[in-house]
């Protein structure tokens, strides 16, 4: 049985992009609890890890330094994501493949084989994919950016045309 401890309150903001709304859920800190291309907070709440999940949201019309990081980054500006604090939690190796996600360089993107390979998991490539279905801070944990061996796109929680919109914009 899962006890879930909702913590306080996290402001929200959407920001429109080529790739279509996007929001971030920032908690008290100003680190990103979640993240996705929907204009739907509620849902990205409940991608939060029970011990961190607000238990309210709040609306801002801006989330300063997030907000411009992602205006930035789909303005062309690929770095502009990769200072921005998140926290996510879970289990050591989903935590520590995120921060691994966090590293591959954009226009770079790396097979789910590689990707468990670096992760420090060469025979867990469904570990590696595992992570990527459960990251909830899309675009500041990258998981776009790992696709099949055999140069398909795999899976987004966001569709695959947001998908392959990235790793265009990225490859440009």
């Amino acid at each position: 049985m899962t006890t879930e401890t909702r913590t306080g309150t996290a402001d929200f903001s959407t920001v429109t992009t080529p790739a279509g709304p996007f929001t971030a859920l920032v908690d008290a800190d100003g680190a990103v609890l979640a993240s996705g291309w929907v204009a739907d907070a509620d849902y990205l709440r409940q991608l939060i890890h029970p011990t961190l999940r607000p238990a309210t949201l709040r609306e801002r019309g801006d989330l300063g330094a997030i907000s411009k990081a992602v205006e930035a980054y789909h303005a062309g500006d690929l770095t502009a994501i990769d200072a921005v604090t998140v926290r996510q939690q879970s289990g050591p190796f989903l935590v520590h493949a995120w921060e691994v996600l966090r590293k591959i360089p954009a226009g770079e993107p790396v097979t789910y084989t590689d990707f468990a390979t670096v992760s420090g998991r060469p025979a867990a490539t469904r570990a590696a994919a595992n992570a990527c279905a459960r990251n909830a801070a899309a675009l500041f944990v990258p998981c776009h950016r790992i696709i099949r061996t055999d140069g398909t796109l795999g899976g987004f929680r966001y569709g695959l045309p947001i998908k392959r919109w990235l790793l265009d914009h990225e490859a440009s």
